[in-house]
């Protein structure tokens, strides 16, 4: 047998997956989101935006922006007992409301 691939996108054909209404591409405004330090954010990957996309693991977690890396933010997040920074662009990204 042949060794399956290890893609950052391995397992994630349910989890990456837009609602059929909402397939295309998500609106420009996503984009030009700017937070601020100390700031709580959703990770919610965008499938249709593939550049500054985290790792699928980070999807659906809570963390707080710790600052800006280029275009990018870094973003403090708890994985089990480690505190771990993802690096992700605004499109990815959702203010907490709670």
């Amino acid at each position: 047998m042949v060794q399956a691939s290890r893609g950052t996108r391995t397992k994630t054909r349910q989890l990456l997956q837009k609602k059929p209404r909402a397939r295309g591409l998500s609106p420009i405004t996503r984009a030009f989101q700017t937070f601020e330090s100390g700031e709580k954010v959703n990770i919610i990957i965008d499938p249709s935006v593939h550049k500054g996309m985290p790792f699928s693991r980070f999807h659906g977690l809570t963390g707080v922006v710790v600052g800006a890396r280029g275009a990018a933010y870094e973003v403090s997040v708890r994985d089990g007992n480690k505190t771990k920074m993802v690096v992700a662009r605004p499109e990815h990204l959702v203010r907490n409301s709670g």
